[in-house]
């Protein structure tokens, strides 16, 4: 069994829990994969932007780290997983609606907040739909380490102002935007902080430009002559 090593000094990205999770819910749920996967949503819905914030079935799955805390095979990790996700159906904390994408049907999953509630009503009603270039699919084995490694290696000395910059930055955005802004500063060679920080406003106000290598690519010169290229010395 590997021990834990603590929780790191300094300011890290927090996620909130209401009271009325250990009030009225903790005393009931007693399947430890349901567990897992209630506060894992709780962590995966509180690095989403805007109000309606969802999951797949399909986005847990992918999480390696998430399956091998659900169980030793991993041959039945899936089914692990269904069932712990049913489980907290049954129990009402999660909230369901059918979507059928390209041919294909998948479930949407809500936390029963009062934005889980009203986002649920919206899709069924057919005022709101997923978004995927809006949708942050985070990692439990994305360390946020990994972006102050990518920042020394790739962009400049990690100064302790760039680092509490850094910190700060892991509070208001989701780690996977702070590791992509990061590539493209990195792809288009302006290694500055300010650009990358250009870069995560925009996708927050306006909604991000793109989600894969080949989306990058493409909107490589938003970024050269959008509002980023402000903070581009020529």
């Amino acid at each position: 069994m590997s021990r834990f090593s603590g929780f790191p000094p300094g300011k890290t990205f927090l996620t909130p829990l209401p009271d009325v999770f250990f009030q009225d819910l903790l005393p009931v749920i007693d399947n430890l994969p349901e567990l897992k996967v209630i506060l894992y949503t709780f962590w995966f819905l509180n690095r989403q932007q805007g109000s309606a914030r969802y999951f797949t079935f399909q986005d847990f799955l992918q999480d390696k780290r998430l399956l091998e805390g659900l169980t030793d095979d991993p041959a039945v990790a899936p089914a692990v997983l269904q069932t712990a996700l049913d489980r907290a159906v049954a129990h009402s904390v999660l909230l369901q609606a059918a979507l059928l994408e390209n041919g294909e049907k998948k479930t949407l999953y809500f936390l029963n907040t009062a934005n889980g509630r009203a986002a649920l009503k919206a899709f069924q009603a057919g005022h709101w739909s997923p978004d995927p270039n809006t949708h942050v699919i985070p990692a439990l084995e994305q360390e946020s380490s990994s972006i102050y490694r990518l920042y020394e290696e790739n962009v400049g000395p990690l100064t302790p102002m760039i680092a509490d910059m850094l910190r700060d930055a892991e509070q208001i955005y989701p780690s996977e935007w702070i590791r992509e802004a990061l590539q493209i500063a990195i792809e288009n060679n302006i290694r500055r902080w300010r650009y990358v920080e250009a870069i995560l406003k925009s996708w927050q106000e306006n909604g991000r430009h793109g989600t894969d290598r080949q989306d990058l690519e493409k909107n490589r010169n938003y970024y050269l002559k959008g509002d980023s290229a402000n903070f581009i010395e020529h």
